[in-house]
């Protein structure tokens, strides 16, 4: 049976929506919002975390369909509703908001039901292992705090050979991201063949995640093929079939695929081909990221998820913060925190 087929038929009472924004100062330039999303209805709440990256979108949000629905019929209904008032900056905004949206949803309707996600759909949730990814300086002074961390880090045209080995003798990266899938966006990385081929062969055991292929760098990374990974481009199954070769691993990120039915295919798909998984975020605020931890717990535990705690996106990650693997405390719904915070049942 195929793990949508669990939860399709679940029915939702919605009575109301309520949205609260959440913000986090990053760097004197840069800003992070997000927006929590708490559906309600038949006494009980959903919640869900809407990470659009563009800020001024969270000023807007629109009007949720109330009543009685099961998931898929609600599903369906949110294919007639606007989620911008204009057009947004990045098309994926469409499918961060839609998930926004089902991600309460499908909380909601599990706790109507007095069940959590695993009981839902027959999986036990298993410990995290996560990485942390954050800028390369910031690697020794982390390890210092936190002696078993390990990275994903994103390269840039200042990576020297020299300083490629020095944080390859540090053994502590599983993943780098080239960034050369994002386009008209803060963190492009252009494609360079010279970069490529340091890291690719500076770290011999990580994967190497969204490289942009020209016929040099495809050149570069042709005996690399079987650790390259796919993040920004990933959006549904379809986009899987659409990669230039068949991969061995991916990066799963649930906003991107927009609806619950979309990101459970996915997982049945990538199962049935052998293609691994490793978890990545959005830098939530809220919700979503313990929904994101519960996700890699029951489909991909142990593998190098980028979901760490959120304290560890502040620009000096406090001491004594969970270490991987993550244990988490799973409540009724789609909602689970690190085992050392609390959390209502």
């Amino acid at each position: 049976m195929a793990t949508y087929d669990a939860v399709r038929d679940l029915p939702v009472r919605i009575d109301e929506l309520e949205t609260q924004a959440h913000s986090l100062d990053v760097s004197s330039e840069f800003t992070r919002r997000t927006t929590l999303v708490c559906l309600r209805g038949a006494g009980d709440e959903g919640v869900g975390e809407d990470v659009t990256y563009d800020a001024a979108a969270h000023d807007w949000f629109p009007e949720v369909p109330t009543g009685t629905w099961t998931l898929e019929s609600l599903s369906a209904a949110l294919d007639d509703v606007a989620l911008f008032a204009a057009e947004p900056k990045q098309h994926a905004a469409l499918d961060f908001r839609r998930w926004a949206i089902e991600s309460a949803a499908l909380d909601l309707a599990l706790r109507q039901a007095g069940a959590t996600l695993g009981e839902a759909v027959g999986r036990e949730p298993q410990p995290v292992r996560f990485v942390v990814s954050t800028r390369a300086s910031a690697l020794e002074p982390l390890i210092g705090v936190y002696p078993s961390i390990r990275f994903k880090l994103d390269p840039t045209t200042e990576w020297t050979h020299g300083f490629v080995r020095e944080l390859a003798a540090l053994d502590r990266v599983d993943v780098v991201d080239l960034k050369g899938q994002y386009k008209g966006t803060a963190v492009d990385l252009a494609p360079d063949p010279g970069l490529y081929r340091r890291v690719a062969e500076g770290f011999p055991e990580a994967w190497i995640e969204d490289p942009a292929l020209t016929e040099e760098t495809d050149a570069v990374l042709s005996p690399h093929r079987g650790r390259i990974t796919w993040d920004a481009p990933i959006h549904s199954w379809a986009d899987v079939e659409a990669l230039p070769f068949a991969p061995r691993c991916l990066n799963c990120k649930p906003s991107r695929f927009g609806t619950v039915e979309r990101l459970l295919e996915f997982y049945d798909r990538c199962a049935e081909h052998g293609i691994a998984l490793y978890g990545g975020g959005q830098f939530e605020l809220g919700p979503g990221r313990g929904q994101i931890q519960l996700l890699a717990s029951l489909f991909h535990g142990d593998a190098p998820n980028d979901v760490a705690p959120a304290a560890f996106n502040e620009p000096t990650p406090p001491a004594g913060l969970p270490e991987s693997p993550l244990h988490l405390d799973v409540a009724r719904g789609f909602r689970a925190e690190a085992a050392a915070g609390t959390l209502a049942a």
